[in-house]
């Protein structure tokens, strides 16, 4: 078992204002298989910093924000959501993305091209499909980390993780850390 994934660094992006549960779900499920290979999560919705936090609460401020006209505010917030979550993109080795064609999800999008136009793998699961995902991600990301589901991602990270030969497709690398011996 060679054991790729271990102290990778994995964004997991995705929608969160226009979904039920604010993007949770997902990302405990896929965060605690990621867990158990040794891979480190960053999750939007559960931030490993005190500042840009979300929850469904905050969310409801700022909808109400929103709907009062207090913009300035709710830009201010806003300005700093979006910095602690591109620096999670930017100190990342992988994003998971879960790209869902009925939201609107547009911190997604901004986070997935970051994320391309530094070649990380960025491996996309849409639950309309790899044929329902929108053409300019085929000339955009390799095709081959567009999945149908979730099982078909869980499948391909154990090939990434464990198998002897992989394909790179150019986004790929792995490092192997020594220890200093002063």
């Amino acid at each position: 078992m060679r054991n790729r994934l271990r102290n990778m660094r994995a964004y997991l992006c995705g929608g969160m204002d226009n979904v039920k549960d604010g993007g949770i779900g997902w990302r405990k499920r896929v965060g605690r298989w990621l867990v158990k290979r040794g891979t480190i999560v960053l999750d939007p919705t559960d931030k490993p910093t005190d500042i840009g936090e979300e929850s469904p609460q905050i969310r409801a401020h700022w909808n109400e924000l929103k709907a009062t006209g207090h913009f300035n505010e709710l830009s201010a917030i806003m300005k700093t959501i979006r910095g602690v979550d591109l620096r999670m993109v930017d100190i990342s080795d992988m994003l998971i993305v879960y790209l869902d064609r009925n939201q609107f999800p547009c911190g997604t999008f901004e986070e997935l091209f970051l994320a391309n136009r530094e070649k990380k793998p960025t491996l996309i699961v849409s639950p309309q499909g790899k044929r329902g995902v929108s053409n300019w991600l085929f000339g955009t990301i390799p095709h081959q980390h567009i999945f149908d589901n979730w099982h078909q991602l869980y499948r391909y990270l154990n090939h990434i993780d464990c198998d002897e030969h992989i394909e790179l497709l150019r986004r790929w690398c792995f490092f192997t850390f020594k220890r200093n011996k002063r």
